[in-house]
């Protein structure tokens, strides 16, 4: 820490931003004195900076094991752009790799290492992590998704069950456990079986107060309200619908309306699969439609919308599923379509399941789930009571919030329905009070003489859905039971009673038809918005360059901050939060040249030598590069020396040709090569590198251009 002044300043250095999330300093400062943590925070609160950020201020190694190669490389590729020694360990890799990595490690040269339970505890593997123990020591070890270590998670992995013998081989080594949810009964496994001793347990809010929840009723119009949402919602979007039939449909549909769309599930093959999740990951498509087996390990921070066409099956699911929008923190959205037909689809699924035990668990939940679309109390208090944290209700971001619905008295209609309920010996389900009530004629209530009842036909002025309404709602309210055995028996209570004896009044929500939406902005906030749309194409243009995902350049956050402030110069862009140090140096000048051109265009700023960019002095880090390479070093000579990618040499030395230091362009590029770009230059003009490459062809690498670019702006181009 000696080189901060604070964890703050280290925090902006390596990662871009001014202040922590809540909980993340104190974890922090805890794990800085080797505490043994539980940490349970919700997707998108910020759990891999609480072990990030103490493996590069402590000695020694941090290895993270992580269950899903995706999210590992996704998170060392992030890492990595932020100028931070990382690095993964798995089955992607060959022996050569295997062997270079090990090395790197074992020199001291590597912070953060990824890898799988599997490898870790292997009889190969682990003599490997002694050694590294004895030459540079192991600093920490994060175990991420931590309850699958317990088989009462949703995710029970029995690998998992091993890394208990990480603290019999290593009882100094402090573990910090992760994971996004966790019930008492699973926290308490975690702690047992990783040995975990005297821990921290932090438990952060689950309440995501970015995300706009609502839900509406699936009618003949959903594909058209579906397509509404796409058009009308900027950014990326998940579909989620529970069987493949529906998600090709989908998304043939989709793809008619000309929606840029892709599909997502278990009938596609592997290969199929992982091409067209990287193509919804690097920004190639909009949205993707997908039953639930896309999601897990997708590390996506800007996806704006994730929409329910079909009911999830229980309120963990739906939660983690809607979640998966606005991990950035940005505004977004989450619409759940309801349709007592796609409840039939799963209510026979269940069935199928071979286990009554496991059936009517399944049964428990999905009914909670129903609660939760039928509710009409604020969607929050709903979903966080189910995590068994409570929350005042009024949040102002679900649609019962900001659309209360009416309120009516239905108290005699609750006395005819649970007198018929009573009248019926507590033996029938919903469906059969309902039809006693509306006088039906069907076989079944003549059969139990249920046609001869004083509640038969007292109900047929109300609706079959009013009637529905009003039960689900006594359901909510506690003023009557069913029973959680499969077959939703409805059962009185004292409650019940209380209001057929008049002691007690009724009163239910009634929906009424509207359509919500989506708030609009100012236009300041439009006059942003075309500005970070020309951001969006230059960020996007760099990823495609490096073979990253856009979010990896910069957040959307990140981007709408550049968008409203307009930084002018390299110092102001600094103040951003999203820009760190490594990012300043690599991107900072590009983006500013957007931005100066925009206002110029716009008229926002007079162009004046006092709004030019402060590019005149390098960096330290450009001094470095400078100092080897007036030493006769190659450019993989200096990348090796200062453990960075040749792609970031290359820019250094763009930079410093740009600021006039004395960079020998002739070791670099051969002449010819220089004549022909620097011709090319002057006929296309400053533009990205990537429509110079095609004009020049194959024989012409990026790093050759991006360095005679520098020598043409230097110069002065025209």
């Amino acid at each position: 820490m000696s080189q901060y002044a604070n964890l703050e300043q280290a925090l902006k250095y390596y990662f871009g931003y001014d202040k922590f999330r809540p909980g993340q300093r104190q974890i922090i400062e805890g794990a800085l004195q080797d505490r043994d943590f539980l940490i349970v925070m919700p997707t998108g609160g910020g759990k891999s900076l609480c072990f990030q950020l103490p493996a590069l201020l402590k000695k020694g190694l941090t290895v993270v094991v992580s269950p899903l190669i995706a999210l590992m490389q996704d998170q060392v590729d992030s890492l990595r752009k932020n100028g931070i020694a990382a690095t993964f360990l798995n089955s992607s890799l060959n022996s050569y790799e295997v062997r270079s990595r090990e090395q790197a490690i074992l020199s001291g040269k590597v912070k953060l290492l990824y890898t799988a339970p599997e490898r870790l505890l292997s009889e190969k593997f682990l003599p490997f992590l002694d050694l590294v123990q004895h030459e540079v020591g192991i600093s920490t070890f994060a175990i991420d998704e931590a309850h699958c270590v317990s088989e009462w998670g949703h995710d029970f992995r029995p690998e998992y069950r091993q890394m208990r013998t990480l603290r019999k081989r290593y009882p100094n080594v402090p573990t910090l456990a992760l994971t996004a949810t966790a019930t008492d009964r699973v926290r308490g496994d975690i702690i047992e079986q990783l040995g975990l001793k005297e821990p921290n347990i932090h438990i952060a809010s689950f309440n995501r107060d970015n995300l706009y929840y609502e839900v509406r009723n699936k009618t003949k119009t959903a594909y058209a309200e579906i397509l509404q949402l796409v058009r009308e919602t900027e950014g990326s979007g998940i579909i989620y619908c529970l069987t493949r039939k529906k998600v090709d449909e989908l998304t043939l549909k989709l793809q008619q309306d000309k929606v840029s769309v892709i599909s997502y599930h278990a009938g596609l093959s592997d290969e199929e699969r992982s091409k067209n999740q990287t193509t919804f990951i690097r920004d190639d498509v909009r949205i993707m439609v997908a039953t639930v087996a896309f999601g897990m390990g997708i590390n996506k921070p800007d996806v704006r919308f994730v929409i329910h066409h079909d009911i999830p099956r229980n309120l963990e699911s739906y939660y983690q599923e809607s979640g998966r929008a606005g991990r950035d923190g940005e505004p977004s959205r989450c619409t759940l379509f309801l349709s007592f037909g796609d409840v039939k689809t799963i209510e026979y699924l269940i069935s199928q399941k071979p286990d009554p035990q496991e059936q009517l668990i399944a049964r428990q939940q999905l009914r909670q789930m129903i609660d939760y679309a039928e509710g009409t109390d604020c969607r929050r208090t709903i979903q966080l009571g189910y995590f068994g944290e409570r929350f005042p209700g009024n949040c102002a971001g679900c649609d019962n919030c900001r659309f209360p619905k009416p309120v009516q008295d239905w108290t005699i209609e609750a006395m005819k329905f649970l007198s018929c309920v009573a009248r019926c010996k507590e033996k029938f389900g919903m469906g059969h009070i309902v039809d006693v009530l509306r006088g039906s004629k069907n076989q079944r209530i003549t059969d139990y003489g249920h046609d001869k009842l004083s509640t038969y036909g007292i109900g047929k002025d109300r609706t079959v859905d009013e009637w529905r309404m009003l039960a689900r709602s006594l359901l909510h309210q506690g003023l009557l039971e069913q029973t959680a055995d499969g077959y939703s028996v409805l059962k009185l209570n004292p409650h019940s009673w209380e209001v057929m004896r008049r002691l007690r009044t009724v009163s239910i929500a009634v929906p009424v038809a509207q359509k919500i939406t989506w708030e609009g902005g100012s236009e300041k906030a439009a006059e942003a918005e075309m500005l970070m749309q020309r951001l969006r194409a230059l960020r996007k243009k760099i990823a495609d360059e490096q073979s990253v995902a856009p979010y990896m350049i910069f957040l959307d956050s990140t981007l709408k901050l550049m968008a409203e402030i307009k930084p002018q110069n390299l110092t102001e862009f600094s103040k951003l939060s999203g820009v760190g140090s490594n990012k300043l140096q690599q991107y900072g000048e590009l983006f500013i040249t957007k931005i100066r051109a925009y206002c110029q265009e716009q008229g926002l700023v007079e162009q004046s030598s006092n709004s030019k960019p402060i590019l005149n002095l390098p960096s330290d880090t450009e001094l470095m590069t400078l100092q080897l390479h007036q030493q006769g070093l190659s450019i993989q000579e200096i990348a090796r020396r200062r453990n960075v990618r040749p792609t970031t040499i290359i820019r250094h030395l763009s930079d410093l040709i740009e600021k006039k230091q004395a960079v020998d362009i002739q070791k670099l590029v051969p002449l010819e090569h220089q004549q022909k770009i620097i011709q090319v230059l002057e006929t296309l003009g400053d533009i990205a590198l990537t429509p110079i490459k095609e004009y020049l062809g194959d024989s012409y690498s990026f790093d050759e251009i991006r360095l005679v670019r520098g020598i043409w702006r230097q110069k002065g181009r025209k």
